[in-house]
C-alpha cells in the first residue's frame, strides 16, 4: 500500500465520521446523514481528481464508497448519534483533524505526481482537505468551517507546503509523510484547544 492510498483511506474514514456527526448535530434524517458523510468524505477528492484531469476514483473503485457506508453503519451500531453535542466532543475534533491532514497530504501527492507547480500543489492540497466539508456546509445552510474555524484551512495549506518542500529536497518518503501527518494533526488540535484564529477585519 502506497502512502497516497493509506492517507486516502484514513481521510475517508475520518471525514465520513465527521460528516455523520455534523448530520446528527443538525438533526438530518437518515438519508441526510448518508449524504453528509459521502459529501464530506468524497467531495474534496472528486474535485481534486477533476482538476488533475482524472476520472474521480470513486467512480472506478468501490472501496471509498464501502468505507463511508461501513463508517456510518458502525457509528449507528455504536449509537454515537445518541450522544449530546457531538460536534464539540473529542471524537469529532480528532476525526476532523485527522481527515483534514490526511486529505491535504493526498491532494499534495496527486499534484506532485501530475507535476503541478508550487501553486498547483497548494491548491490541490487545500481543495482536497476542505472541499467536501465546504460542500456539506453549504448544503445544510451553515457558514463553511474554512471561513470561521480556528486555524483550519491554514493547516491544510501548511501541510501541502511542507509536503512539496520534502519533494523538492528529495526527502519524500512514507516515514517523512508520517511525521508531517503527526505534526499536522498536532497543529490542528493545538489550534482548536488554544482557540487560535487568523486576524479578522471586523470591528
Amino acid at each position: 500500500m502506497t502512502a497516497l492510498e493509506l492517507a486516502d483511506i484514513i481521510g475517508i474514514i475520518c471525514f465520513a465520521l465527521s460528516g455523520f456527526l455534523i448530520a446528527v448535530h443538525y438533526k438530518l434524517d437518515i438519508l441526510g446523514v448518508f449524504i453528509s458523510a459521502f459529501l464530506t468524505a468524497l467531495g474534496g477528492g472528486m474535485t481534486r481528481d477533476v482538476l488533475a484531469s482524472k476520472t474521480p476514483y470513486v467512480f472506478t473503485d468501490t472501496t471509498p464508497v464501502l468505507l463511508v457506508m461501513a463508517t456510518v453503519l458502525i457509528s449507528l451500531i455504536l449509537k454515537l448519534h445518541k450522544i449530546d453535542d457531538l460536534e464539540g466532543k473529542t471524537v469529532f475534533i480528532i476525526s476532523d483533524a485527522v481527515g483534514l491532514v490526511s486529505f491535504a497530504i493526498t491532494g499534495a501527492l496527486v499534484a506532485i505526481d501530475n507535476e503541478f507547480n508550487f501553486l498547483g500543489v497548494l491548491i490541490l492540497a487545500f481543495i482536497t482537505a476542505v472541499g467536501g466539508g465546504t460542500i456539506r456546509d453549504i448544503l445544510i445552510n451553515r457558514v463553511p468551517s474554512i471561513l470561521v474555524s480556528e486555524f483550519y484551512a491554514t493547516v491544510a495549506i501548511i501541510v501541502g507546503l511542507v509536503t512539496y518542500g520534502l519533494h523538492l529536497l528529495g526527502l519524500h518518503s512514507l516515514f517523512t509523510l508520517i511525521l508531517v501527518f503527526i505534526a499536522g494533526v498536532a497543529l490542528r488540535l493545538l489550534a482548536y484547544y488554544r482557540n487560535w484564529h487568523l486576524p479578522t477585519l471586523s470591528k
